[in-house]
């Protein structure tokens, strides 16, 4: 049901984007509505089923290719010069050199399967293997055999066949051999229907995309290298709900793309395997309007639920129109852009998530970190809680507004370990946020125009740990009415970068160990040990030990440390000029 009226409110979203501008919250709440946080069983199981591989006869055709001719020595097969043409279900073994020639598939409604065993075609005109009638096509790489198909350089705007291995049907490519493809006029591989990877060494090398399947691209193992000038995966069928999707299991992915990485028009799953993605130069370039550079990209919902990936995009690393969820994976992200970006929902449920370069490192209109470990760089905002919506009410009371209108948007944290380093806002809500576990440290920007915390609507803490640190300028704190302690300290001076401080109670007992990072003049501190109306003492010095969450220490010792200032918990940030957040207000 999710995807099969997404299709209209996907539209309306992707119109409103992620201006905070819109006085409607019609596209977004309507996209909410549709989209909903699925694992991946879930999502695959709404999904098109992917056929399975063929099994190959034990007794099978020989296709034996010599330079611009051919010979076979079994029926099913018709040969005209350099062209071979399969007609018939079965199994059929190529091996040879054609130099100029093209293995033709034209068996309606069957299944054939082709054994490469040491078989290189090359084509001038068209492509090196085209099943242009076929229900299923089968390659099959055979064992210690290197193939190479490679097509021609320019194929005409409206033609069907248009890649260097097209099949109309379904098409799976597996065996232990190799194969390198060269789609030099178009794509490499393309499947009409589904294209399925089990096994095999294969090069891909493509003008425009490296592996095409219409309705859907499932890689469940194998080693794949893959450089194109557009999209390296892809998947494209936008008509039908249930396709259009790419789902990766098990493998090793390699892609380099001009291009996205991965594009899937509605669902990217990836439950295991190990990716090593690389779009559009890269995150030491900037996006631009005229092509999609993001790594890995959906139409509605993506799933990371295992395996490992490393992506490195100039574009946003990850993005969905719809929903992303990470639950498993262990993911390395860098960025022009953002690090993570969903127009709905972020959710954060297991895994472990490191961006390590970005503009802003995670966006959505709703952010849920409920497990994992989740480590983020940005230039900008580290999370940032926004998107293409807001309310015209502002927020106000404790810990509400100041000034801001605060939108439909949510940052919450339930469980985990959140640990930013950011040079704008750190974490940043243009709605409310709510921390009620885990453990959330931030540090936050040198410059006096952004804080650690930023929230335009009410900020409440009841559980967990939370450590931001960062310039005083916009210094901002949870709200007043707040189950959980917390203390706001604004230093006199800076603290310079580098330095230990130590937040003790009444008793000189050491409550915090802090290291900071960079310089600062702010800090807030939340856990349980802390109590509303209580005095606490910050020190610079002493000794931090163990183990390290982002500068918050595992324990200290206050030593002959030097007393900054005492605050009483739950009072406004001294020096706060920020919007929203601010108790009082």
């Amino acid at each position: 049901m999710k995807k099969a009226i997404f299709s209209v409110a996907l539209a309306a979203a992707v119109l409103a984007g992620c201006s905070s501008g819109s006085s409607s919250s019609t596209s977004a709440a309507t996209s909410a509505a549709v989209v909903s946080v699925q694992n991946a069983k879930e999502v695959l199981a709404a999904d098109k089923s992917v056929h399975s591989a063929a099994t190959s006869s034990s007794s099978s055709v020989a296709i034996t290719l010599s330079g611009t001719s051919a010979s076979a020595t079994g029926d099913g097969v018709k040969i005209d010069g350099s062209t071979v043409t399969i007609t018939a279900a079965g199994t059929y073994r190529i091996s040879g050199t054609l130099t100029n020639g093209q293995i033709v598939v034209d068996a309606k409604d069957a299944t054939v399967v082709l054994i490469l065993d040491g078989a290189t075609i090359t084509s001038s005109t068209t492509a090196a293997i085209a099943a242009t009638s076929v229900d299923q096509l089968d390659v099959v790489l055979a064992d210690g055999s290197t193939n190479a198909l490679t097509d021609t350089t320019t194929y005409a705007s409206d033609a069907e066949v248009n890649a260097a291995l097209f099949s109309a049907g379904d098409l799976t490519i597996s065996g232990t051999g190799a194969l390198t493809v060269n789609g030099r006029g178009n794509d490499a591989i393309t499947s009409k229907d589904g294209l399925l990877v089990t096994a095999g060494t294969v090069t891909v090398v493509a003008k425009d995309d490296g592996l095409r399947g219409k309705d859907y691209l499932v890689i469940t193992g194998g080693t794949l290298d893959v450089s194109a000038g557009g999209d390296g995966l892809k998947a494209d069928n936008e008509d039908d709900a249930d396709s259009g999707y790419i789902a990766v299991s098990g493998g090793t992915v390699t892609v380099t793309a001009g291009g996205d990485g991965a594009d899937a028009a509605t669902d990217l799953v990836i439950t295991g395997g190990k990716l090593d993605v690389t779009a559009g130069g890269g995150s030491a370039n900037s996006p631009t309007d005229d092509t999609s550079t993001k790594g890995l990209k959906s139409g509605v919902i993506t799933v990371l639920e295992g395996g490992t990936a490393t992506v490195d995009a100039a574009d946003d690393a990850v993005h969905s129109n719809g929903v992303v969820r990470v639950n498993g994976i262990a993911l390395t992200a860098a960025s022009g852009d953002d690090g993570v970006h969903a127009d709905q929902t972020l959710q954060i449920d297991d895994g472990t998530l490191t961006v390590t370069k970005s503009n802003e490192g995670i966006e959505s209109a709703d952010i849920v970190v409920n497990g994992g470990v989740t480590t983020v760089t940005s230039s900008d905002d580290g999370l940032n809680a926004a998107g293409g919506s807001s309310s015209d009410q502002q927020q106000q009371g404790p810990g509400g507004g100041g000034g801001e209108e605060a939108g439909d948007f949510t940052a919450t944290v339930t469980g985990g370990t959140l640990i930013i380093n950011a040079e704008g806002d750190g974490l940043d809500s243009n709605g409310t946020a709510t921390i009620s576990g885990g453990t959330v440290v931030v540090n936050g920007p040198t410059q006096g125009g952004n804080g650690a915390l930023d929230v335009n609507g009410s900020f409440t803490i009841t559980g967990g740990v939370l450590v931001a640190a960062g310039s005083a300028g916009m210094a901002v704190a949870p709200g007043t009415d707040s189950a959980q302690g917390w203390l706001s300290a604004t230093f006199d001076s800076t603290v310079p970068a580098g330095t230990t401080l130590q937040v003790t109670d009444a008793s000189g007992k050491v409550l915090a160990t802090f290291v900071t990072s960079k310089d600062i003049q702010n800090i807030v501190y939340s856990s349980a040990s802390i109590t509303k109306g209580t005095a606490y003492t910050v020190y610079s010095g002493g000794t931090a030990s163990g183990s390290s969450t982002g500068g918050l220490a595992a324990s200290g010792k206050l030593g002959s440390a030097t007393k900054l200032t005492t605050v009483t918990a739950g009072a406004a940030p001294a020096g706060g000029g920020g919007f929203g957040g601010r108790p009082g207000r």
